[in-house]
């Protein structure tokens, strides 16, 4: 289906709605998502707090960017729910020709990167992906254009898809949280009555303590952040390392960043993990074997209950300051059930991430759908549904 090729000046026309700002006033006031997620309501703007003498008022229907966000996608259609809401003059809006253009369909137009990347750079290819977007460079962006019912028939397909990605999303997130509930459940259960032993007595700081020698190589690690796990941070000679010490990791170590374990820095070193090192700053627990599991302890530091007593064994009271103490981890009380107890919760833990990596997959290949979709219609000119 032949398509004409036009330029969006022919389609939507840059419109203001100015509005004085009263210093007794106050204006309900949007903002938009960067990646073409569309708007969301930021706090009333304060007339005698703000510094802007002029505000715009959007309506319902209209096309707005963010000149500042342009380059990553902050496009929107204003919903009915924003009509008559205030913006600065950092967010040109359109008002569409819906006699020849729907704004749903231009909607879907703008959820493609590489329409904001040409948006950015112009048609010349000139320009900085951070540079304000001018609205010229919107205006002069050419579009194709299929007919109004071509238009429909594309806007009710993508639309009517979008609507079951919602809701397989909305599935996939309720089945990963009943998942976690049933699994701390579980955990509690196991706990319950269970002996407090500290983490001297279960899980010793240890500190295999490396003799560098100048021609071999060392892998060094570091702790992410959220429960993300150990990250191979670098491989080098240890010529390079020759100034500090370095501590053999081996697999099954409890490892904790002690500059950020408040912010959740804790992993269990997995098989190849086994032979890698880390500075004075990771600190490393061998987990007695009679006594604990590292998944199961792991889980434990996971919970609120948990996590708070890594929080209070990091002295300081500013964020970056609260390290955790080579002298006082091994003082943190841990709940010890029977070993036999904690085998069959890793056991169930680990049948709970197979079905998280299952759903991970199911999710990712979700949401690649839609971005499928946009290139097969809008790629080489609309096709119709």
């Amino acid at each position: 289906m032949a398509t004409a090729k036009v330029p969006l000046s022919d389609l939507i026309s840059l419109v203001s709605d100015p509005c004085r700002v009263d210093p007794r006033g106050s204006y309900p006031n949007l903002g938009i998502y960067s990646f073409a997620r569309g708007v969301f309501g930021k706090p009333p703007i304060d007339g005698a707090q703000t510094s802007a003498t002029t505000l715009y008022r959007v309506r319902s229907g209209q096309f707005i960017y963010s000149r500042l966000f342009a380059f990553e996608g902050a496009y929107a259609i204003v919903p009915a729910e924003m009509d008559g809401v205030f913006v600065s003059n950092e967010y040109p809006t359109f008002e569409v020709d819906q006699d020849h253009l729907l704004p749903r369909y231009l909607y879907w137009l703008f959820q493609r990167r590489d329409v904001w990347r040409q948006v950015a750079v112009g048609a010349k290819g000139m320009g900085d992906r951070r540079q304000r977007v001018h609205p010229d460079k919107v205006l002069s962006y050419r579009i194709d254009l299929p007919s109004l019912g071509d238009q429909h028939r594309i806007v009710e397909k993508l639309d009517r898809v979008a609507a079951l990605v919602d809701e397989r999303r909305n599935a996939i997130e309720a089945a990963e949280r009943e998942t976690q509930a049933l699994l701390l459940k579980a955990f509690q259960r196991a706990i319950d009555g269970a002996p407090l032993r500290p983490m001297a007595e279960v899980a010793p700081l240890v500190r295999r303590e490396v003799e560098i020698e100048a021609t071999r190589e060392y892998t060094e690690i570091g702790v992410r952040s959220f429960y993300n796990g150990i990250f191979h941070r670098r491989t080098m000679p240890g010529s390079e390392f020759s100034w500090q010490s370095l501590f053999w990791v081996k697999e099954g170590d409890l490892v904790f960043s002690n500059l950020m374990a408040w912010e959740k820095a804790i992993a269990v070193a997995e098989a190849h993990d086994e032979g890698t090192v880390g500075n004075h700053r990771m600190l490393t627990c061998e987990v007695n074997p009679k006594l604990a599991t590292p998944g199961f302890l792991m889980a434990y530091f996971r919970t609120y209950e948990g996590f708070s007593s890594i929080v209070g064994h990091s002295p300081g009271t500013i964020a970056r300051n609260k390290t955790l103490s080579s002298k006082k981890l091994p003082t943190i009380l841990v709940p010890t059930p029977p070993v036999e107890t904690q085998k069959w919760f890793d056991r169930l833990r680990a049948k709970t991430q197979e079905a998280h990596a299952i759903r991970a997959n199911t999710a990712q290949d979700v949401e690649s759908l839609i971005p499928a979709m946009l290139h097969e219609i809008f790629n080489g000119g609309a096709k119709a549904a």
